[in-house]
């Protein structure tokens, strides 16, 4: 093989990788633009097919990939283990949070998608009129490499069972997770034409194919950056978009606060999958009458996490490797700005594992607070009540998700956050619960995965009023209509309207 052979070759296949080793996993062909549009032709020509099984039929094939991500489990667990690099029983809550994802979009679309009566009023009285939606047809995912099967699973599963089909484009570094996904979906419905559901592969260059390819509707989830550029791009076909940017999510521990569970939660939702949650924890600000016993019960827990890819290890490591040199600018950040290490420090970047880094006394403009991590560091800023508390919290380019820890007054400062999603004395509890829907403002994105408003992301509302009998002289959108019954309208609407004080 010539040298100019070998390098079309390896511009035609993307190399997965285990993040902990560098070792070779597999090799998958990169979709150009041909390959895109192709699939998506597929896709477009099994919208019939899928629709036509109606919801009922829909709920049957979402539980038998269900069921056949469960029988597959432990094979699926190794490889998510290997490729994402996170200790195989995450692996396993992922999936097992994807599952109870699927199960509620397959049974709660009817009930949410079907027909609804709509009041006609009383100037429409002679009306019916109803809502009824509609596939939007092909939707294009493209998924992130943190949580590569739940965070996907959030538009994949619910375009389905709202009853479009779904061109899949998995991060190159969850490539084979991705096709896992797909291909199992298809191993539980064999009697299905291909196009239902199916992943492509590539690099920045495919996702770019599949916002142009002519599909109905992009969901992404990724950095705000690539999210405008995916908006600008879908603006010119006048594509919807559907955003799930990533987050700065704060924590606030009230005085009142049970401090060693908010130590327990924080310790977790900041380094946990190695600090890469959009929705995690990266900064917290701690009430001044209990910072000391916070930070004591802190760094008391997080001594003993250590990251690696053994058995037994806390988690593992960085997914993508250009992500450490931004955990290691942002804790190198906060230190130049007058910030302390408590735990850990530039030093705990060792290759791909990252060990705990609890930061204090940060600039508030500082790179590490300002920007997201997406790494097991943590910032810790003492304030002096609630309100300075919120006041700090809300003070970000993003909106996705936080959490309170307060044992009387949880609920009031969880209101006043401006946010998608918060957990009261917990963190994360909301993306458990598949009713809630999840997503974020600004920089976090636009629109919501999950519960009821994630399946009618995916679908257009159709507005139908049918003219039950004629009222002679009231066709109001008509020349026929009489100057008597106007005179009539003129003396109704003051009755119906004028009297509101």
């Amino acid at each position: 093989m010539t040298t100019t052979e070998k390098a079309a070759e390896k511009e035609s296949v993307l190399t997965s990788v285990d993040p902990a080793t560098g070792a070779t996993l597999a090799t998958y062909p990169i979709a150009d633009d041909v390959a895109v549009a192709d699939a998506v032709a597929k896709a477009r020509a099994a919208t019939g097919v899928w629709a036509d099984l109606g919801f009922d039929g829909r709920k049957k094939a979402l539980l038998r990939w269900s069921s056949r991500l469960v029988a597959k489990s432990d094979e699926f667990c190794a490889l998510i283990h290997a490729e994402n690099g996170k200790p195989v029983d995450d692996a396993f809550l992922e999936l097992m949070l994807a599952l109870e994802h699927i199960s509620w979009a397959a049974k709660h679309a009817k009930k949410t998608l079907s027909p609804q009566k709509v009041s006609s009023g009383p100037m429409m009285a002679n009306f019916a009129a109803r809502i009824e939606y509609r596939p939007l047809g092909v939707v294009g995912v493209i998924g992130p490499w943190n949580y590569p099967v739940y965070t996907p699973n959030g538009s994949i599963a619910y375009a389905l069972a709202a009853g479009n089909t779904v061109v899949f484009k998995p991060s190159e570094f969850s490539t084979g997770i991705g096709n896992f996904v797909a291909e199992t979906f298809s191993e539980a419905n064999p009697e299905l034409p291909e196009g239902v559901f199916v992943a492509i592969n590539g690099f920045g260059a495919t996702g770019a194919a599949l916002v142009k390819s002519g599909v109905d509707k992009v969901a992404f989830t990724g950095s705000a950056a690539t999210g405008r550029k995916i908006m600008a791009s879908a603006a010119e076909n006048l594509t919807p978009v559907l955003l799930e940017c990533g987050g700065k999510d704060p924590v606030i521990v009230a005085a009142d606060a049970d401090v060693k569970a908010a130590a327990d939660a924080v310790a977790w939702g900041a380094t946990s999958n190695s600090g890469q949650t959009c929705a995690g924890v990266e900064r917290v600000y701690v009430d001044k009458s209990v910072k000391e016993q916070f930070l004591t019960e802190l760094t008391r827990i997080l001594k003993d996490v250590k990251p690696g890819s053994e058995d037994g290890a806390a988690y593992g490591p960085m997914t993508m490797p250009s992500q450490i040199d931004i955990v290691k600018r942002h804790i190198e950040a906060a230190l130049a700005s007058g910030g302390k290490a408590l735990l850990g420090g530039p030093e705990s970047v060792k290759g791909p594992f990252i060990e705990p880094v609890v930061l204090v006394d940060v600039d508030e403009n500082s790179a590490a607070v300002k920007e997201e991590t997406f790494g097991p560091t943590v910032t810790v800023t003492t304030v002096e009540n609630i309100d300075q508390a919120i006041e700090l919290a809300n003070n970000t380019t993003f909106g996705l998700a936080s959490a309170v820890y307060s044992k009387n007054n949880g609920l009031e400062i969880a209101r006043r956050l401006k946010v998608g999603a918060t957990s009261v004395n917990s963190v994360l509890g909301f993306a458990a619960i598949p009713g809630l829907p999840f997503g974020g403002s600004a920089d976090s994105g636009i629109g919501r995965i999950h519960g009821e408003p994630g399946l009618r992301e995916f679908v257009r509302p159709h507005s139908i009023a049918v003219q039950r009998f004629a009222i002679p002289g009231m066709a109001l959108m008509s020349y026929s209509r009489t100057q008597a019954n106007m005179k009539m309208l003129r003396k109704m609407v003051p009755l119906l309207h004028g009297r509101n004080k």
